[in-house]
């Protein structure tokens, strides 16, 4: 999404903070953060018009194009992770496994009876603590594109009953 400027522009303009959870530690230094998409919008959303505002017409198709390869669909009334992210300093502290049981809590909360999550096929560190915390592979998605634009083969698509 770089350079890095614009990309933060564009995330400091879709952002939705009724989309996220964030783990905060003793002095308020933020350690973690878990994005949700559900039918009604999504941690880091936007669209074309959002792009384009920031990127400018060709860097906003481009990216557009290349996003649309990532793009899942939302399942009518589903509760889907977009993203966790823990500082590397803080990592198997368990605050991703928080961040997990957190999202749980809050996706039944607003009445879902289970949440999915894309993985990486190559995070298998991040694959093992969805699984122990109960997630299983619904399927693997496998794209040349992605390896070629995003350096990765493909994903797990995971999901836990609630």
């Amino acid at each position: 999404m770089g350079p890095a400027p614009r990309a933060l522009a564009f995330i400091e303009r879709v952002i939705a903070a009724d989309h996220v959870l964030v783990a905060v530690g003793p002095q308020g230094t933020l350690l973690g953060v878990a994005g949700f998409r559900t039918w009604e919008g999504a941690f880091v959303g936007g669209g074309l018009g959002d792009l384009v505002a920031v990127y400018g017409p060709f860097g906003g198709l481009w990216r557009s194009a290349c996003l649309s390869v990532l793009a899942r669909e939302t399942v009518a009334h589903g509760f889907i992770v977009d993203g966790i992210a823990v500082r590397p300093d803080h990592r198997g502290a368990g605050i991703g496994a928080a961040l997990i049981e957190a999202l749980c809590t809050e996706a039944r909360a607003r009445g879902h009876a289970e949440m999915r999550l894309d993985v990486v096929e190559e995070n298998i560190r991040a694959r093992a603590l969805y699984e122990r915390l109960g997630f299983a592979v619904r399927r693997r998605i496998s794209s040349r594109l992605t390896r070629l634009l995003f350096d990765f083969h493909g994903t797990f698509v995971m999901v836990r009953r609630l």
